[in-house]
This record gives C-alpha cells, sequence and structure tokens, in this order.
C-alpha cells in the first residue's frame, strides 16, 4: 500500500545540512511510499521474510521509546539487566507543555500518542542519551519527527513521519517549517506545534541523536540492506552500489542522511530512515543476536544510552508498555508519511505544503481510535515486515 499522499512538483535538492535560523535550504522534491519494489531501492530488503504466525523475541519495547517503531516487535524486558538499562535512559524535565497550557482532551481510553524526534546537530558526540543535552537554543532543528499512535488493544502500532519542512503554524512564531519549532522553543514547542496542528494530545516523548544509530548499528556487527538501483551522494562524495551492503555504524549515518541526489529529496530520505528502522530491527530480532548474550546486551546497552524521554516515563511505564505490545508482529507496525501537496517556495524558503483535506481526515481517525477503518479506506503506507 502507498503512503496516503498526493503528488506535487518537483524541485532540485540541496545537500542534506542543517538548515539555518532563517530556515532558507534548497528545495526537496515530493515522493511517495511504495511497495516491497520500491522499498528496496531505498535501503532494506523486499518481504519475502514475511511469516505470519512468527513472533518476533520479546526484548527492547521497554527500553526504546524513539526506536519504538523498531522494538515494538520485540517488546518485552531483559529482566535480569532491567535495572541498569533503565538507569541509562535520560529523562528530560520540562518536556511536556505546562499544566493549564490549552492543549487537546484526553485521547480514547487505552491508547497513547508518542511523538518521536531525531536530532540533525550532527555533532561529533550524541545530543541524546545519558548526560546529553537534547536541544540546544538556535542551533538544533529536526531531521525525523514522527507521531507513534498505539490503539488501546496494542495489537498494531501506527508511525507518522511529518516531513521537517511542512509549512505549519508555529504557536507565537507564525507560519514556519515544522522543524523550526524545535530550534525556537525545544522539545515543548514542538509539542505544542504538533497539538495545535493535529488536534491530537501528546502523552509522551523520545529522541535519538543520529550518533545512537551509528553505536546501534555497530554493536549488531552491522546491518545489511538491499539497494535497488545504484546512486551517488555528491555531498559526501560516497556511491551506493546496487545490491545487498552491509552497513556499520558511520556508513549507515550517511545512509539515512542523504537526501542530495534523490529523486524525491526529503521524501526518499524519510523512506530510507523507515527502510532502515526495519532492517535494524530485522539484526536485532535475529536468532544470532538473541542467542548470544553479549551481543544482545552492547545492542541494549547502545540504545538505552543513546536515547532521551520526558520525565513522566517511569520503569514502570515501560514494563507495562512491554507486556502490552508482547503479541505485536512486525506487519503490525505501520509505517506512513503526512499527507501533503508536494513542495513549494515562500519567499527564499523551499517548503512542504500539506493536504489539509487528508490530513484532517489522518488526525481524526487518530484522535477517534479509528486507524484500522483509515488505512482500510486510505491506505496504510509500508509495515516493519514490507520494509525489513
Amino acid at each position: 500500500m502507498t503512503s496516503p499522499q498526493l503528488p506535487g512538483s518537483q524541485a532540485s535538492q540541496g545537500p542534506a545540512e542543517a538548515p539555518r535560523p532563517d530556515g532558507a535550504q534548497a528545495p526537496d522534491a515530493p515522493g511517495t511510499s511504495g511497495a516491497d519494489s520500491e522499498n528496496a531501492f531505498w535501503g532494506a530488503e523486499p518481504g519475502a521474510e514475511r511469516k505470519k504466525k512468527r513472533r518476533w523475541p520479546r526484548v527492547l519495547i521497554a527500553v526504546g521509546v524513539f526506536l519504538a517503531l523498531v522494538v515494538a516487535g520485540l517488546g518485552g524486558l531483559v529482566w535480569q539487566r532491567q535495572s541498569s538499562y533503565n538507569g541509562n535512559i535520560d529523562r528530560i524535565k520540562g518536556v511536556m507543555p505546562d499544566q493549564g497550557a490549552k492543549r487537546p482532551g484526553p485521547n480514547v481510553a487505552g491508547t497513547e500518542n508518542w511523538l518521536l524526534v531525531g536530532s540533525d546537530s550532527r555533532a561529533a558526540a550524541a545530543t541524546t542519551g545519558e548526560g546529553n543535552k537534547v536541544w540546544k537554543p538556535g542551533q538544533q532543528r529536526t531531521d525525523t519527527i514522527m507521531l507513534l499512535h498505539l490503539p488501546a488493544d496494542r495489537k498494531k502500532a501506527y508511525i507518522v513521519s511529518f516531513p521537517r519542512d511542512s509549512w505549519v503554524e508555529i504557536p507565537g512564531y507564525g507560519k514556519q517549517k515544522i522543524n523550526a519549532a524545535f530550534s525556537f522553543g525545544g522539545p515543548k514547542l514542538l509539542i505544542e506545534t504538533l497539538e495545535s496542528l493535529t488536534g491530537i494530545r501528546i502523552d509522551h516523548y523520545g529522541a535519538i541523536d543520529f550518533e545512537g544509530f551509528k553505536s546501534m548499528t555497530d554493536a549488531l556487527g552491522g546491518v545489511t540492506v538491499n539497494i535497488k538501483q545504484s546512486v551517488y551522494d555528491p555531498a559526501r562524495k560516497k556511491r551506493w552500489a546496487a545490491g545487498k551492503q552491509k552497513l556499520d555504524g558511520e556508513e549507515a549515518l550517511l545512509f539515512v542522511r542523504q537526501r542530495y541526489n534523490l529523486p524525491n529529496g526529503d521524501f526518499d530520505r524519510i523512506r530510507r530512515q523507515q527502510a532502515f528502522l526495519g532492517a535494524l530491527a530485522k539484526q536485532g530480532a535475529a536468532r544470532g543476536t538473541l542467542s548470544n548474550p553479549l551481543k544482545l546486551d552492547r545492542f541494549l546497552s547502545a540504545l538505552t544510552k543513546s536515547i532521551s524521554v520526558d520525565e513522566g516515563v517511569s520503569a514502570g511505564d515501560l514494563r507495562s508498555l512491554a507486556l502490552s505490545m508482547r503479541s505485536v508482529r512486525a506487519s503490525d507496525v505501520m509505517f506512513m508519511t503526512l499527507p501533503h501537496k508536494g513542495t513549494g517556495m515562500v519567499k527564499k524558503q523551499s517548503v512542504v505544503f500539506l493536504d489539509g483535506t487528508k490530513a484532517k481526515a489522518l488526525f481524526e481517525a487518530v484522535k477517534t481510535a479509528q486507524m484500522p477503518e483509515y488505512v482500510k479506506q486510505h491506505g496504510g503506507g509500508n509495515s516493519l515486515g514490507t520494509v525489513s
């Protein structure tokens, strides 16, 4: 199934570099999510191994949050290491909107919505995880913005990617690219922006720096992706040859960051990130990882040291989340991209114009816990089973 979005006019792409404070950057072009054959181009193996009866081992959901889309199918705790892993997770104070702030009403009972972000600081050291700052005023935006919706029955998980150049209203700043909210006011303003845009109440927040992808990939001994067509990244002078490629951590960073010279710019980078996360999940759930205590411990340690969450996420919350999602399968985790009308220019900025009508239908489905009906009617993008 394809992501629910409309085609738009293409624009040229620019190098994948951190946007300037004024938001100016080279234009991107729109794209749509594809099926297995298209996903293979962006880096994940086609879904030949989708076995409906196979349950992913229950290991990671309790410590993931940002990588809930990766670990949802791995739900559970490694009980003897629970305290250590939980202690690795950085909890950020003052992330959620203040008491008394104008916010959407409560979600449908039992459902949860998480804002998941990836930092684009390009710092030499990680900016999330234990002992690191997740936000530096005016210096960071977000390469990755995702809404994770968990239905009350926990039989599926839905992940909606928000293009970082989406042209939206930011409270107190007027119309801006959505990722500027993080630069202006950190996680709290980004949450307020998302809630204002969608009418969906955000329950929790999770963040990871791309350096976290690097450490997790290396902890697994590399991640294999399948590239359908050779492509060159002139910004980093890196050629990706067609076929299966085993990426180490540094290569994984290059892979998920590329957008220059991709046919659909930032939209294709979203697809690459989704595909890579599926491949990472597959490797993390592989028998060779789960049966090797040292390798598994390295992976879980790297994961938990790389993430930051809001201070309201307790060890008990994580344990409950793990248990509630222990039966989730790979094919039950659905990716989609926020409906849009393509790119255009506002003054000197290349922006993404959202499709208000289609986006409203998606938001309403999340608010009313009607995502199965929405997917049936509009399509639901890709599951981990189809991109891994």
